[in-house]
């Protein structure tokens, strides 16, 4: 294993054009700076610099190493720098951006709960359905839902916590058409889901990881959560959301949940994290907070 303080010796003496100048500036004496490089040709089985008493020069295998003693001592120094920002109280302001269901059914005790705890920290919350350009537009960070794996990117993907999807009806509705028994006899009721570019499907995940595919032919579609819930408590139909919104009508007597050994939509929720922010102290707090709390608010109470 290399002594990271010889490659740092070493470098300083290429830097500084020989042993001389960079014991004036290291302050160490030049016996001492060469025995250190000396240590480290022995240790690499390799000579890097031609010692003369006329010129300091490399040799062609020490020009290469150089190359990598830079990189290795860059990386040393970002993984201190990450360590001492760790240790910083945070503070600044986080740009954020989210969902505007998320910002209202998971986030909004959450983040003035996250301010009362760190009172030099600033939040600008950015709530919107569009697609936003996260890195573009200056966001320090990014909630999203979503099934399945998001697509690689120049984001840091931080999970947070589960948000599974299930299936949820009006009691009056259920009364005048009956409580389906199985996911194909959903095919024979009224429906809500979600606008969709594509094939309009539930996939529904149950007991001993089977899957159904079930097509939907709605009676009514929107983009927005909201809304759907609305329209299953108004007895249009059978719709499918995430369970932690619908907590209230569930203990309310204003949605029963259907099917409740199948799963909906196997949704979680995931903070993005451009590289360039990824260590500041704040956005860093922010998300292990996130990380801790999202999984209490979002865990769904059959009961």
């Amino acid at each position: 294993m290399l002594d990271l303080k010889d490659v740092y010796f070493f470098v300083q003496v290429v830097d500084r054009g020989g042993f001389t100048s960079a014991g004036e500036v290291l302050r160490l004496p030049k016996s001492t700076l060469s025995h250190r490089v000396k240590e480290l040709e022995a240790s690499l089985g390799v000579r890097l610099i031609n010692r003369t008493s006329r010129q300091f020069a490399m040799t062609e295998v020490g020009q290469e190493f150089y190359q990598y003693a830079m990189n290795l001592l860059r990386s040393a120094e970002v993984a201190e720098e990450a360590m001492r920002q760790r240790l910083a109280e945070p503070s600044g302001v986080i740009r954020v951006t989210t969902a505007a269901e998320i910002a209202q059914f998971a986030l909004r005790h959450v983040l003035p709960t996250f301010l009362s705890e760190n009172p030099k920290v600033k939040i600008v919350e950015t709530a919107t359905d569009r697609l936003v350009d996260i890195v573009g537009e200056g966001f320090d960070l990014a909630i999203r839902g979503h099934t399945g794996q998001l697509q690689d990117s120049n984001l840091i993907q931080h999970p947070l916590a589960k948000a599974p999807w299930y299936l949820f009806a009006g009691p009056e509705y259920l009364e005048r058409m009956s409580v389906p028994a199985e996911p194909e006899d959903l095919m024979t009721h009224s429906l809500i889901g979600m606008v969709s570019k594509g094939p309009l499907q539930w996939h529904l995940q149950g007991p001993d990881k089977r899957t159904v595919t079930v097509p939907i032919d709605p009676r009514f579609q929107s983009n927005s959560l909201i809304s759907l819930k609305e329209a299953a408590c108004a007895n249009i139909g059978i719709a499918a959301l995430p369970g932690y919104i619908c907590q209230t009508e569930l203990k309310a007597g204003a949605l029963r949940q259907i099917l409740p050994q199948w799963i909906a939509a196997d949704a979680r929720i995931t903070a993005l994290i451009p590289y360039r922010i990824g260590l500041l102290p704040a956005v860093r707090t922010m998300v292990d907070y996130l990380a801790e709390v999202l999984p209490k608010v979002t865990a769904f109470d059959r009961g």
